[in-house]
């Protein structure tokens, strides 16, 4: 079954690269020809990294299931960054003139928190877990 996602995951990065190339292209050409250098910062170059960070998160995803299958246990701490990688591109596409923008700023603030705390607590005690087995 995780062969069937590693395979299905090459598919979507596969795809998904494609339509980052063929978006950044679009957006390079069409919007620096059509607006101005203010209205592309602000829009296409975020739009971009939304892009570039999704097709990221899909090669961290593929990581998590191919370390899966070569160990055949869960690595936690892939997990961890690969979800600090999911919520790094929220914030680059985050919308600041949204009306619950305060909030939702707030909910991404405690989730970044909490996911880096949880990272420090699993690459402790990886490192004493691996300090352990050499002595």
């Amino acid at each position: 079954m995780a062969k069937v996602l590693t395979l299905i995951m090459l598919v979507v990065i596969l795809v998904s690269v494609w339509d980052v190339s063929r978006a950044v292209l679009e957006l390079v050409t069409d919007d620096l020809i059509n607006s101005n250098y203010k209205t592309y910062l602000k829009s296409t170059l975020f739009e971009i990294f939304g892009l570039f960070l999704t097709v990221l998160i899909a090669l961290e995803i593929i990581e998590n299931i191919t370390g899966y299958l070569k160990k055949h246990e869960f690595q936690l701490e892939l997990v961890i960054v690969t979800s600090l990688v999911a919520v790094a591109r929220k914030i680059v596409i985050f919308d600041l003139e949204s009306a619950d923008s305060s909030n939702d700023l707030i909910g991404l603030s405690a989730t970044i928190l909490a996911l880096t705390i949880s990272y420090w607590i699993v690459r402790q005690v990886n490192r004493r877990d691996r300090g352990k087995d050499r002595h």
